[in-house]
């Protein structure tokens, strides 16, 4: 039974050849393209609005220079929306519960910003490590604790992308088993159990929609500090 509970998770594979990297392409033809028509349809309208409001809550509280990477995190944020709502979708596979892929996005956008950082300003960058007013005992210790916490982000944001979403994928195959199984034996109870997957569902459309903001919306911090 445990087996076939995380069988959802494995890497789908077709005469012995990954098919991951076909997963991860879909998702860039789905999308809208624009046209040369003076006006566009309901579809594209809707995402260009989509893009511009997004846009200008992420990187209002950012200055200028880091304003250049509204491209890439917008486009992570689309990207990872379809990846998320994709995997709810039944018999199909989610690359976003796979901790390597989620780490692959997290570590080169993460390390980046530090890079900024250390290139731009240095000295700001570095005192990150050290608050202001530390006690002198205490800033060998409290520079340990705060490079640990620094290596530990991207850590976090691939950890939490890869929980939330797996542990919604568990909960909706065990609910939906167990309505399976009790339909012939207790139909009410069965229904009940149906109504809770419905609502189960719907959570995890909006928490597929959260973690995928949450992740930019990190990333986006960690260039505020550093930019």
């Amino acid at each position: 039974m445990t087996l076939s509970l995380f069988d959802q998770f494995a890497s789908p594979t077709l005469f012995g050849i990954s098919l991951v990297a076909l997963a991860l392409t879909l998702p860039w033809v789905l999308f809208p393209k624009p046209t040369t028509r003076w006006l566009n349809n309901r579809l594209l309208t809707l995402q260009g609005w989509f893009i511009i409001r997004f846009t200008q809550q992420i990187f209002q509280p950012i200055n200028l220079g880091g304003h250049k990477w509204a491209t890439i995190l917008t486009s992570l944020m689309l990207f990872l929306i379809t990846l998320n709502m994709l995997g709810l979708i039944p018999y199909t596979f989610t690359p976003t519960t796979q901790l390597s892929i989620n780490m692959a996005l997290a570590v080169p956008l993460w390390l980046a910003t530090v890079i900024v950082g250390m290139r731009n300003q240095p000295t700001h960058a570095l005192g990150h490590l050290l608050p202001e007013g530390t006690p002198t005992p205490l800033i060998p210790i409290l520079i340990v604790i705060e490079t640990i916490s620094l290596f530990i982000r991207p850590l976090a944001l691939g950890v939490r992308l890869t929980a939330n979403l797996t542990a919604g994928h568990l909960l909706i195959q065990l609910i939906s088993t167990a309505a399976f199984i009790l339909f012939p034996l207790m139909p009410t109870v069965a229904l009940l159990t149906t109504i809770l997957l419905f609502l189960l569902t719907l959570l995890e459309v909006a928490v597929a929609m959260i973690q995928a903001y949450v992740f930019v919306l990190l990333l986006s911090l960690y260039l505020q500090e550093n930019v």
